[in-house]
């Protein structure tokens, strides 16, 4: 049984370490080359001249926009990922429930993952769909601000002006939290009932320990998600570099130290999560 499911494993992850090998390990490689070399175009070709580790120096020392992005990013994706980790719960257990057009909810909810992506997502965020300007019209937040301090104002409105963001980014996740509700057996929820428990008990002692796992992938993918959306400022930064300026060994230098960057805040997400895992 256990070499089965061994196997199992990794006939689900073999064809993604086939890719990998076959159209990712070599650019990834050559990548690294650059970024420790100074490329200079030449009639033969791109002409590499070791460098070591300057173009990785000059991120923090020259380029004054790097880190500041960088920090940006962080501060986006610490506001960002609990708001959609929330929603998408949210959304889950109401699309859990037995009523009537839940199947056409569903699929109102995962349409922006096909639409609103890419080429299209920057589009609508150039134009402003992203955005929610009803606060700043009609005089509501001088109205509002004669209520609330503009210490406290200004960030809620920010973080309101971001659920369009929120739910353009919660398709996938929903589904994923949908698939772990229906994992859980009734017969938990009937217990807990002839026990006395309320919806709240039952919540965090039965549904919330049980989306473990599913807060972990989703905490996973939207954290990656945010690090790659076209509205990221080092995302951004990088296309300059390299396709702008053509400075192709400091943009892989760039690329590896936003990767390496990546790599570690996802560590410190396993961290979390793997007392919560093994248990």
């Amino acid at each position: 049984m256990k070499t089965r499911h061994i196997l199992e494993g990794y006939s689900f992850v073999g064809p993604w370490i086939i890719g990998f090998f076959l159209f990712m390990a070599v650019p990834l490689g050559r990548s690294f080359y650059y970024s420790l070399n100074n490329l200079k175009p030449t009639k033969q070709g791109l002409q590499a001249t070791y460098v070591g580790l300057k173009n990785y120096r000059d991120a923090f020392t020259t380029d004054v926009k790097f880190f500041p992005l960088l920090l940006e990013t962080m501060k986006d994706m610490l506001t960002q990922v609990p708001l959609i980790l929330i929603f998408a719960m949210f959304c889950a257990i109401l699309l859990n429930r037995n009523a009537f057009g839940r199947t056409f909810f569903r699929g109102i909810f995962f349409l922006p993952v096909i639409i609103a992506s890419g080429a299209a997502l920057r589009k609508l965020m150039e134009q402003g769909a992203a955005s929610l300007p009803i606060f700043y019209q009609f005089e509501l937040y001088r109205q509002l601000n004669a209520f609330i301090p503009e210490e406290v104002l200004d960030p809620l409105l920010k973080y309101a002006d971001a659920l369009t963001l929120v739910m353009w980014d919660s398709g996938v996740q929903i589904l994923i939290f949908l698939a772990g509700l229906q994992t859980i057996s009734p017969s938990l929820y009937e217990a807990a009932k002839i026990d006395g428990a309320t919806e709240w008990e039952v919540f965090w002692k039965i549904t919330f320990p049980m989306l473990i796992p599913m807060i972990f992938v989703n905490t996973l993918y939207s954290i990656v998600n945010s690090f790659t959306k076209p509205d990221n400022g080092v995302m951004n930064h990088l296309l300059n570099v390299v396709f702008v300026s053509n400075n192709y060994s400091y943009g892989s230098a760039i690329g590896w130290l936003y990767f390496i960057f990546i790599f570690i805040v996802l560590g410190i997400v396993f961290l979390l999560f793997r007392r919560g895992l093994t248990n």
